[in-house]
Order: C-alpha cells, then structure tokens, then sequence
C-alpha cells in the first residue's frame, strides 16, 4: 500500500491508534503505540524505542532503535475499536539494519536463497492451541474447555464457538482460513490458512496467535499455544509446511517423472534438514516444556527421517502434488520465534541443495518407528530429537551453520538466554518431586 491508501484508510475507517509491532529475539510480539496525528513520524522512521528494554536487543549505553513500518504489513484490527498496526523492522540511530531484529535476520536468508535462483520458500503453518477456562479475577485454571476429541462438535466441542469467532475475525484481517477443527486433546483446537511467502507467513502466524488470544480472553478462556499443557495429554505443535517456487510459478518440489513425484532439489532439501535437525532443534523447540511434547506416544515426531505417509518421522510429504508438493516438518512447536527458525530452516534446507550428493540422499522410512525399539532404530541409522533443552543447546552450540545464518550478536544472546532458563528450570523442585519425596 502506498501512504495515500493508506491515510485514506485510515480516514473512512475512523482510526484513531496506530501500533507498531516488532518481535524480540525470543518471539514476543512488541509495540509502541502512536495516534493518527503522529502517522507521518512513523511514515518517516522516526519512531524511537529502548531497546535495551527488549530481550536479546541491545545494553543501555547503546539503547535508542527506530522502528521503521512495513507499509505492506498495515492492518485494521477488527477486534479493538479505532485501531490499525504496522509490523516494523528495526534500524539503528545511523540508518542501519538492526543485526538483532530476527525478521531481518530472516530477510538476509531469503536474499541468499534468492541468488541461488530460487525465487520463493512458501509456509504453511498449521498451529494448535488449548482453551482454558479463566476465574471471575482472570486467572486461568488448568481445565480444558471440554473434554472432546478429534472433529468433535457441539455439544461435546466446548470450544466451536470460539473457534467460529476467531476465523470471522481473521477473515476481516484478510485472511483465507482452509479449515478449523477440535483436536485430540480435551479443549484442544487447530485453525490453519492458506499459505505464502515466508516472510508474511511469520507475520501472520504472529498475528494469528495474538487474535486468537484476544478473542479467548473476551470469552472467558486462556488460549495456550504452551508445547504441553496437560500431562499424558498430546502437546501443541505447528507442523510447517515447505515448497520452493522459480520465478515462473513452478513448484521446484515436483518431477512427475519421479517415483515419488519429488524432485531431487526437494530429496536434497530433505537431507539438509535432516542432517542439521539437532542442531536447529533450540529454534523450532526453544523452551523446557518444548521436549515434554516430543516424547512416543502422542504423534509427535522424536526420530530424524523422513517418509511420504508415516507420521511417526520428523518430515512428511503430504499426498497433494505439482503446485502442493511440499515438506511438512512435523516437531515445530507454537512457541518457536517464526523468523528465527525459518530463517534456519531455510538455511539448513539450502545447505543440504548446495551440498548433498546423489549418492548421499536419505531413504524414506516405511515403518511406524513407535512400533520398534531403540536398537532397532539405531541400526536403521536414524538419529533421535533432542530430549532435554539442556541436549538441543549442546547441539546448538556446535552448529557453524545455525551460528553464521542468527550473526554473532542473536547467536551469544540466544545461548545466554537458554542457558539462564535451564539452570532456573533445572534447580527448580516441581510439584512432583514434592508430591514423590517430600514424605520419604
């Protein structure tokens, strides 16, 4: 949009709040908040910040950031009166990127990507989320919305209501829902929408989740987006949905002459994940909670392969093919940063185009891998998931290539922060050490 559109928008629609959002390094959305009357600073990059307030930005002495708006990303948020928001990349007093801003971060590997001839990465995202009721002081009590499963409705879908609001909200904001459904958790829900370039797919998941949250907490309910809320219960994932595009609208995924219908840029593009999986794992499963969700039992991938229907493997190749040929990479959780784990997605995915011989490529595994033993496994060559976060930041710090895609001052930041939220979570006594010792 240009800034005519965008002024006249603003006029027939009667805002009055304009919000610049940004995400910080471990994927909190941000803002600084601006009336109308001040749209043409933002217009100007001239809206400041401290940064040194923000997680894995910057220290005091070097703390003023400018937030410079996206036009394209402008957006009339139809569930708070009278306001719009801009997603903001972030610059430096003297004009510069900010090297910690991860949808810059982001951006340099799409560029890289693009001087290899491939012109576009699209993203599927399919995030899942849990409803909890809320208390009259708004404090969430651990009890599902209901206590339905997979595809049920009304009355045993307590939350089919809420899901209907959320889609007719992001329909408003210029979504295209595909489809939205209970899942086999108790007050468990999946919404996806359609796919698009890597970059806006980031800003809309980041999007999604906050509107899904607010429209909950209008209802009464807490959505989670938290890994694994409930024990023996399956976890929150988003399972993320890869295809490469040429300039010319060809899915570069596809061969038709292929057994498989795959490519071998897209057998490549499988290995390098698989090759750097544990590496990348502190992105796409950044938090403690992340690996209680990765565990046997709950359809939620441990074991680095991959296969065309086994949903027991770390990537999957759905059945739709020519223009919907894509990898689906199945551990991704709701909590990960989009833009710093696509960013090394992609990253890794190149890696393996660029590097991996014919000879070289990984077969595709046939057997449900929940049904074998460890042994097993581990003959078949097949490396596990990191278990622990502790595990996923050994590997993260032996990883050269996730390392030079974050840039020295997101790589140090990021190590620092998992480190600090280890050590807090490993010298922690939980519920169920007192519940097990406290009387031994």
């Amino acid at each position: 949009m240009t800034r005519e559109e965008i002024l006249k928008t603003i006029k027939e629609n009667n805002i009055s709040y304009i919000r610049l959002q940004f995400t910080d390094m471990l994927g909190d959305v941000k803002a600084v908040e601006i009336p109308t009357s001040k749209i043409d600073d933002a217009f100007n990059n001239k809206i400041m910040f401290d940064g040194s307030s923000i997680e894995g930005f910057v220290r005091i002495k070097e703390a003023d950031m400018y937030l410079y708006p996206d036009l394209d990303t402008f957006l009339i948020l139809p569930f708070e009166e009278g306001v719009a928001r801009f997603v903001c990349d972030v610059y430096t007093p003297d004009g510069k990127p900010f090297v910690g801003d991860p949808r810059y971060v982001l951006k340099q590997e799409v560029k890289r990507m693009q001087a290899l001839g491939i012109h576009t990465l699209n993203i599927g995202f399919e995030p899942e989320f849990y409803l909890f009721k809320l208390q009259p002081d708004g404090k969430p009590l651990l009890e599902p919305a209901d206590g339905a499963s997979y595809f049920d409705l009304s009355p045993f879908d307590g939350g089919e209501e809420i899901r209907k609001e959320i889609v007719l909200v992001l329909e408003k904001m210029g979504f295209i829902v595909q489809t939205s459904h209970h899942e086999v958790g108790p007050g468990q829900n999946e919404i996806t929408f359609k796919y698009s370039d890597v970059l806006s797919a980031c800003d809309k998941v980041q999007t999604f989740k906050q509107t899904v949250k607010v429209v909950a907490r209008k209802r009464g309910y807490l959505a989670s987006f938290m890994p694994k809320p409930l024990y023996e219960q399956a976890g929150n994932g988003m399972h993320t949905n890869c295809s490469l595009f040429d300039d010319k609208g060809n899915n570069l995924f596809y061969d038709e002459k292929d057994p498989m219908h795959l490519s071998l840029l897209c057998k490549k593009w499988i290995c390098g994940l698989l090759t750097h999986c544990r590496e990348l794992a502190l992105l796409t499963n950044p938090i403690v909670n992340s690996y209680k969700r990765l565990v046997s039992g709950y359809e939620a991938p441990i074991y680095a392969c991959w296969s065309d229907a086994n949903r027991s493997s770390l990537i999957r190749i759905p059945a739709a093919r020519q223009l919907s040929t894509r990898t689906e990479m199945r551990n991704v959780d709701p909590c990960a940063n989009p833009y710093l784990a696509l960013a090394a997605i992609l990253a890794c995915g190149l890696d393996g185009i660029e590097n991996t011989k014919e000879s070289e490529l990984i077969a595709p595994v046939k057997d449900n891998l929940f049904d074998l033993d460890e042994g097993t496994i581990a003959k078949m060559g097949i490396l596990h998931l990191p278990e622990t976060l502790h595990e996923a930041l050994g590997e993260f710090k032996e990883s050269k290539i996730i390392r030079e895609v974050l840039g020295e001052h997101i790589f140090h930041k990021y190590v620092e922060a998992k480190e600090k939220e280890w050590k807090d979570y490993h010298t922690s006594v939980s519920e169920y050490e007192i519940k097990k010792y406290l009387g031994r």
